[in-house]
């Protein structure tokens, strides 16, 4: 069975291929259909952009395909970045630019930290249907400054209260408590249980 990996991040497709790894499966990624663009996102919630990034590529390929959405939600911004975490501050902004903007909005609301979660929302489609949706959440912070080399995106200014570090300096560890990490367990069980 073949099941297509709806993303262009290379780093969330290494991420999700070790959490899949080992399931009777053949991954294939977005590098099949070079010229196949990407859908519009103009969903409310991650939940909605899920569903409408798996149901565009699943039609547009003809795979069992699973896409998710995910990003960063800070309780002092009001839930922002939130879906528009990839292209805060513009699509283009190096994420060094996008946390200097979260830390000056964080100042202006006279603060220097904040609760924050991290967010994945997942949609596996296949014979032209919604067959499985779950979201995986870590609660943490927003880091005084960003740390750590590791990881990718946010990561470096996501303070993780269990381990001590932010998800940069988590190491091997992020897997086992990430958003995309709980998501993807979830539908590893649900793919094994369908067998």
């Amino acid at each position: 069975m073949r099941l297509l990996i709806a993303t262009t991040n290379r780093h969330k497709v290494r991420e999700i291929r070790s959490l899949l790894d080992g399931l009777p499966l053949t991954l294939v990624t977005l590098e099949t259909w070079p010229d196949l663009a990407a859908p519009e996102e103009t969903g409310a919630t991650f939940e909605e952009n899920a569903r409408q990034k798996a149901l565009y590529y699943a039609n547009a390929t003809g795979e069992l395909t699973v896409a998710e959405d995910s990003g960063l939600e800070i309780d002092a911004l009001d839930g922002a970045p939130g879906v528009h975490s990839a292209r805060f501050g513009g699509e283009d902004t190096p994420y060094a630019g996008k946390f200097a903007l979260i830390y000056d909005a964080l100042r202006a609301k006279g603060q220097t930290t904040s609760a924050a979660r991290f967010v994945c929302a997942l949609a596996l489609v296949g014979d032209g249907r919604i067959r499985f949706e779950t979201r995986g959440v870590v609660e943490g912070s927003i880091a005084p400054e960003p740390k750590g080399e590791g990881g990718f995106g946010y990561d470096p200014i996501f303070y993780y209260p269990d381990f001590g570090v932010t998800l940069a300096q988590a190491g091997d560890r992020k897997a086992a408590v990430s958003h995309r990490g709980k998501a993807f367990r979830a539908l590893r069980a649900f793919l094994e249980a369908d067998r």
